[in-house]
C-alpha cells in the first residue's frame, strides 16, 4: 500500500473504516474539530451521531457494541468530556468500546498550566478504566495505534480501550502509510491434561450445573450440546442469559438455578465471574466442586476453582466434548425434573408484583427476538430473572457497575445498531432523568426506541432500604417528577400513559408501529413503595445484609 498525505484526523477515520467501523458517537469541541471535520468528509462511509452529553455518547457506543459484538466508538473532548463519559466506559467492562479523546496541545501535556479541559494525567486516568490506552503523537502513528486498539478489542478478554490525541496533532499533516486491519491474537488453547481432568470430574458428578457469562456467548452451540450430553441445567445472571433459551428444559433463570444448586455436586463456570454462586448464593467461596473455564488467567486467582482451565471457552468446550461424547458418565434424562424445577421457580417469581404482571405482558406483546435494555429500577431488577430470554445478547444490562441512568441512553445505541429489530428500554423515573436530554438525540435521528418509564416518584430501592434498615427515616429518596408525557411531547416524541398491565399490552401493539417513525415513550405510574423487592430472589442466602 502506498502512503498518502493526510491529517492525523483523516488517518484515524480511514483506519476506523478499514477496521469495519460504520458508526461513531460523540460531541465536537475545540480539541476535536479536526476529527469531526474528517468524519464529515467521510460521511458517506461512516455515520456520526451527535449526542447531547458525553455520557450519552459512551452509553450509546456501549449499546451498539453490546448488541452486535462489533466495535462501538465514541469521541469526546479531553478533561470534562472524558470524565463525563467514564460511567459509560466502565459499564463497558466486557464490551468492545473504543474511546477517542482529544487532548490539550502537545507542548502543554502534563505541564499543568491549566489549559482548557486539561487533566493532570488523562492518559493514566483512562488506563485505570480500560484494558489498554495510548497517545497518538504524530499522524504517521495513527494507523498502527488504531490497529493495535482493534487487536486489544478483539483478543483475549474483551474490554474497552482508549486513544487520546493532542489538539495540534489531530490537525497535523504528514505522509501516512495505511495499515491492514490487525488480526486478533490466536485464541488460547486449553491444556489437554486439564481437559482430561475436567472430563473425569464431570463423569463422577451426579448433578452437574453449567454457569455461563458473556464470555461464553460465542460458544452457544457447544454449551447447548454439553448441557444435553451430561444432563446439566444452564444458568446465568445477566450477561449469559439466552445462550440456552428459557424455553428449553436446560435454560434456567437464576431463581430456578438456586433451587437446583442445593442438590448439585459440580459447578462448571464458563466465561463468567460467577457472581451468583460466589457472592449471592453463599459466602464468597465455592461450597461444591468447581471447574472454571475462562480466557482471563486472573479470574482463576480471584475465585479459585478445584480445576481452572485458561482458554477460549469455545475451544475448551470443543475439547471437553471430544473427551465426553463416547463416555459422558452414567446419564439418564433429567428433562422432566428440570421442567418441574423451572415451573416451581416461575410460580415463586410471579409473587414479585406488580413487576411481573408488566413483564408478562411485555413478553407476550414483543417479538421473540426483541432487545430489552434493563435499567436500575424495580422492573429492571425483576427482568434479570422474570423476563424470558431466548437468544444471547437480547437482554442488555449494565452488568456489575449497576449504573443508574444507563438504560435509556444505552437503548438508543442498541436501536441505532439494530434498526430493524424491536428495542425496548425499561426505565425508572429516577434513571430516565439521568439521560432525558438524549430524547432530543433520538428525535433528531428518528431512532425508534420504545421507552417504558415506570414512575414511582422515588429511588425505590434506596427508599425501601431506608425504611427497613434505618427505622423508616426516608431521606433524599422521594422525587418530584415532571409530567413525562408532556415532557416527551415537548421533545416532539410520541408519548402515552397507561395505568395497568392490560393497558400496557394494548399500547405496546401500537408502539411497535409508531416506533418505525421515531422514539415512543410510555409512562406507567406506580404507587410509591408498592413493589415487592426483587432482591428476595436475587440474594436468597444473604438478603438484607
Amino acid at each position: 500500500m502506498s502512503s498518502t498525505t493526510q491529517t492525523c484526523a483523516e488517518a484515524i477515520v480511514e483506519s476506523l473504516i478499514r477496521g469495519g467501523v460504520d458508526t461513531v458517537f460523540g460531541i465536537p469541541g475545540a480539541q476535536t474539530y479536526a476529527l469531526f471535520d474528517a468524519l464529515y468528509k467521510n460521511r458517506e462511509r461512516i455515520r456520526t451521531f451527535v449526542t447531547r452529553h458525553e455520557q450519552g455518547a459512551a452509553y450509546m457506543a456501549f449499546g451498539y457494541a453490546k448488541s452486535t459484538g462489533k466495535v462501538g466508538v465514541y469521541c469526546v473532548v479531553p478533561g470534562p468530556g472524558v470524565l463525563n463519559s467514564t460511567a459509560g466506559l466502565c459499564t463497558a467492562h466486557n464490551t468492545p468500546v473504543l474511546c477517542i479523546a482529544g487532548q490539550v496541545p502537545s507542548a502543554f501535556v502534563g505541564v499543568g498550566h491549566g489549559m482548557l479541559h486539561e487533566l493532570p494525567d488523562q492518559l493514566n486516568t483512562m488506563r485505570t478504566l480500560t484494558k489498554w490506552a495510548a497517545r497518538i503523537n504524530h499522524p504517521a502513528e495513527a494507523p498502527a495505534l488504531v490497529g493495535e486498539a482493534f487487536r486489544q478489542l478483539t483478543s483475549g478478554r474483551i474490554q474497552p480501550v482508549a486513544l487520546e490525541v493532542p489538539m495540534d496533532v489531530l490537525g497535523q499533516t504528514s505522509k501516512v502509510e495505511p495499515v491492514d486491519p490487525v488480526s486478533p491474537d490466536v485464541a488460547i488453547e486449553p491444556d489437554p491434561h486439564a481437559i482430561k481432568a475436567a472430563a473425569d470430574m464431570i463423569r463422577r458428578a451426579r448433578r452437574p450445573m453449567l454457569y455461563v457469562g458473556s464470555g461464553a456467548i460465542h460458544a452457544k452451540g457447544e454449551v447447548t450440546e454439553l448441557a444435553a450430553l451430561i444432563q446439566a441445567p444452564v444458568t446465568s445472571f445477566r450477561g449469559g442469559r439466552g445462550i440456552v433459551g428459557d424455553d428449553t428444559p436446560y435454560g434456567f433463570n437464576c431463581v430456578a438455578a438456586y433451587k437446583y444448586y442445593a442438590e448439585s455436586d459440580l459447578m462448571i463456570g464458563i466465561g463468567s465471574r460467577l457472581e451468583l454462586p460466589a457472592f449471592r448464593w453463599q459466602e464468597g467461596i465455592a461450597t461444591i466442586q468447581l471447574i472454571r473455564i475462562d480466557i482471563d488467567p486472573t479470574q482463576s486467582v480471584r475465585l479459585r476453582g478445584d480445576l481452572s482451565i485458561v482458554a477460549d471457552s469455545r475451544l475448551a468446550l470443543q475439547a471437553l466434548l471430544r473427551e465426553l461424547r463416547e463416555n459422558p458418565g452414567d446419564r439418564s434424562s433429567l428433562e422432566t425434573e428440570f421442567e418441574a424445577v423451572k415451573a416451581e421457580a416461575w410460580r415463586e417469581i410471579q409473587q414479585i408484583q406488580p413487576q411481573m404482571s408488566y413483564l408478562d405482558v411485555m413478553r407476550e406483546a414483543l417479538p421473540r427476538d426483541a432487545f430489552v435494555v434493563e435499567e436500575i429500577s424495580q422492573v429492571g431488577f425483576t427482568a434479570w430473572y422474570g423476563f424470558p430470554v431466548y437468544e444471547p445478547g437480547k437482554l442488555v444490562t449494565g452488568g456489575y457497575q449497576g449504573n443508574l441512568g444507563h438504560g435509556f441512553q444505552t437503548g438508543i445505541g442498541v436501536k441505532i445498531a439494530n434498526p430493524h429489530s424491536t428495542v425496548v428500554s425499561i426505565a425508572g423515573d429516577g434513571g430516565f432523568m439521568y439521560g432525558v436530554q438524549e430524547l432530543a438525540t433520538a428525535v433528531q435521528y428518528k431512532v425508534g426506541l420504545i421507552t417504558l418509564i415506570f414512575n414511582n416518584n422515588a429511588f425505590g430501592n434506596v427508599r425501601r432500604d431506608q425504611i427497613e434498615f434505618y427505622e423508616g427515616r426516608v431521606f433524599g429518596s422521594e422525587l418530584t417528577n415532571p409530567d413525562f408525557v408532556t415532557l416527551a411531547e415537548s421533545f416532539r416524541a410520541r408519548a402515552h400513559r397507561v395505568n395497568s398491565p392490560a393497558e400496557l399490552g394494548d399500547r405496546l401493539q401500537g408502539a411497535l408501529e409508531e416506533s418505525k417513525r421515531g422514539p415512543v415513550v410510555i409512562e406507567i405510574p406506580c404507587e410509591t413503595g408498592s413493589e415487592a423487592s426483587a432482591f428476595r430472589l436475587l440474594q436468597p442466602a444473604n438478603y438484607g445484609r
